[in-house]
């Protein structure tokens, strides 16, 4: 009797798991042009999502859907779609590999890697590093993976957060950090974020 009511408690959990084939079918025909066929998007100032973690492509759907995270390009593209059809969309682009950048210039980068490997105590700004983990691949269900992005969508990111435009994150951490960082230092850990893997 236990091991059915934990069946039963399981079956929508199982239900709404996302199909990668699925998402592959969907992406296929509504997020190629912006995303590219597996999710390294040709355009760098739209998001790489091969390799982010699904929980965290999922919650940006639902936000776009909602309007809690503001872009009338992704409002409209999601209004069409399911529930289940942005799961399998989140999954398809989770289960894909980024092809990896290089960072180009060398000094910023070197800048960036100090910030994300150790904030700036003076300026109260954690390393980013402790969030989203040392080679930037973060932490499901928390932190999202920002190695391997392009630095002109990372950059445009944080000053959204820095302008409060963008202010989908739960706690305002993000926020919080970027209201502290000069165009300089988003520079640089745009920079130095592109070429980490």
């Amino acid at each position: 009797m236990r091991l059915f009511a934990i069946l039963a408690l399981a079956l929508p959990l199982v239900a709404q798991a996302g199909d990668a084939s699925n998402g592959q079918a969907v992406a296929g025909q509504i997020c190629i042009a912006c995303h590219g066929t597996d999710g390294n998007s040709p355009l760098p100032e739209n998001p790489i999502l091969a390799g982010q973690h699904e929980a965290y492509l999922l919650k940006q759907l639902h936000n776009y859907k909602s309007g809690t995270r503001e872009n009338a390009i992704m409002a409209a593209i999601v209004a069409g779609l399911s529930d289940q059809d942005m799961r399998d969309v989140s999954a398809f682009y989770a289960s894909q590999s980024p092809a990896g950048l290089a960072a180009t210039d060398k000094d910023l980068a070197a800048l960036g890697q100090r910030l994300f490997r150790g904030g700036d105590i003076e300026k109260g700004v954690a390393a980013c590093s402790g969030c989203h983990s040392p080679n930037g691949a973060g932490i499901p269900k928390q932190y999202p993976r920002i190695a391997s992005q392009h630095a002109t969508y990372t950059a445009g990111q944080l000053k959204a957060f820095r302008s409060g435009q963008r202010a989908n994150d739960e706690n305002e951490m993000m926020r919080m950090v970027a209201s502290r960082l000069s165009d300089q230092e988003i520079a640089a850990l745009a920079e130095y974020l592109s070429g980490l893997r």
